[in-house]
């Protein structure tokens, strides 16, 4: 009777802890996703990077505008000084005190410099492009590793469920065993065994959801908020298994970041070489400029003097020689250019790779899927059987334990199954660039 009180309490705690853990707070994959674009810290690092690149995008930082600058200038001096005129005839001035001011506004403007402003022009739109396309890539990211967090937590809530189940099994077997010894039809032997299988359960089933509640730290982290909020994720894992490789492979080509990113490296390049190539060609600029001095000056021969006026000019400037600098520089554009003919072709080779690669995985489990989902079915029946038998005297408890063992354990490959083939599903997604919150 004693045994049967302690029994009672710790299922009864058992539930309530269960309880406990699946009553909080319940988080959708969408509400987590949004947590962790608004708050994530990689993403507002590169959204100031953006911001700072299309800032840049002007075409004063292009140089196609001119350049206005507005000077002021005054100062004096205090000086004694003694003139000896061609007579003889000396001035002596104790004091004398000069005094100079000037101001002026001048403007300058490049009108033509082989070109060069508008592939820089060019080149700073590319830049703004290339940003935005990290962007991208850091979202998906982030959205990747969310996903893949939240899916994990589901994963662990369901074997935390598993291991209760377990534990519910090894309950019911040792109240069998318990009241079969007080009948006279047991031994002392089965209800030991069948007490530490229950606490064996026990064990696992702490164990799972402590790593459960680690898991839910981590999914906290990547949104960015308290790690100590405690949550509940939905207990689906729906698996998208319609994805055609042809139409993904098709996506990537356009969609994945880092092929974008490494066309558009090519595309500066080539926008780099051509700025080079700006410099075999005359610059001419237009200036002009008004002007006002004034200065004071009792020893000089006029004491004072005052002017102001415009000034205009045009500037030309041919490069003649330049130590072979130009055809070097040139030379060396052209190899950047080679390279990054290189870097996109080899970024697409492995992509195409990781995509076929992840493809292959996909399909797999997704027939592992089906395999496993009738392997759990088998062994669910499989342990009601064997349970009905034990009630009734007809196998040994280590028939039973061997059901439960299998049931469990394919419960649990089916999970991590189901767990791998999104993981694959994410993947692709993500290399063709179509992941989203859904």
């Amino acid at each position: 009777m004693k045994l049967k009180y302690i029994i009672f309490f710790i299922v009864l705690w058992l539930a309530n802890a269960n309880q406990y853990i699946f009553a909080q707070e319940k988080l959708s994959l969408q509400d987590a996703i949004s947590i962790a674009l608004k708050n994530n810290y990689d993403i507002k690092l590169i959204n100031n990077d953006i911001a700072i690149a299309k800032n840049n995008v002007n075409l004063g930082n292009a140089g196609i505008l001119p350049v206005a600058v507005g000077t002021f200038n005054t100062g004096g001096s205090r000086q004694n000084t003694v003139q000896t005129q061609s007579t003889g005839t000396q001035r002596i001035v104790d004091g004398a005190r000069s005094t100079n001011m000037s101001y002026g506004v001048g403007l300058d403007w490049t009108i033509f410099d082989g070109f060069t402003m508008f592939a820089n022009y060019d080149r700073l739109k590319a830049l703004e492009q290339q940003g935005q396309i990290v962007a991208k890539g850091q979202i998906l990211t982030t959205i990747s590793d969310v996903i893949t967090a939240y899916f994990n937590v589901v994963k662990q809530q369901q074997l935390v469920l598993a291991s209760d189940s377990a534990i519910d099994v090894s309950t019911y077997r040792l109240k069998i065993a318990n009241n079969k010894l007080e009948i006279g039809r047991g031994s002392k032997l089965d209800v030991v065994a069948a007490k530490v299988d229950y606490n064996t359960d026990t064990s696992n089933y702490l164990q799972q959801k402590n790593l459960l509640n680690n898991y839910l730290v981590t999914l906290n982290q990547l949104m960015a908020r308290d790690a100590t909020i405690k949550f509940m994720a939905d207990n689906q894992m729906v698996i998208d298994n319609n994805l055609n490789y042809t139409e993904l492979a098709t996506q990537t080509e356009s969609l994945n970041p880092d092929l974008q990113n490494a066309f558009l490296s090519k595309k500066i390049a080539e926008l780099n070489l051509k700025q080079i190539k700006g410099s075999r060609y005359p610059r001419v600029s237009v200036n002009t400029s008004y002007d006002f001095n004034r200065n004071a000056n009792p020893t000089g021969f006029s004491t004072q003097s005052r002017s102001n006026g415009y000034t205009y000019g045009l500037t030309a400037s041919v490069p003649i020689f330049n130590g072979f600098l130009q055809r070097q520089n040139e030379r060396n554009a052209k190899i950047q250019i080679n390279s990054s003919e290189l870097t996109l072709e080899k970024t697409r080779q492995d992509i195409i790779a990781q995509l076929t690669s992840a493809y292959q995985n996909y399909s797999t489990y997704l027939e592992l899927i089906k395999l496993e989902r009738g392997n759990v079915n088998l062994a669910k029946e499989n342990l009601d059987i064997t349970l009905e038998k034990y009630r009734l005297g007809s196998i040994a408890p280590l028939e039973l334990r061997e059901a439960q063992r299998n049931a469990l354990d394919a419960n649990n490959r089916y999970l991590e199954i189901q767990y791998q083939a999104k993981l694959a599903e994410i993947a692709l997604k993500e290399l063709s660039g179509t992941l989203n919150i859904q």
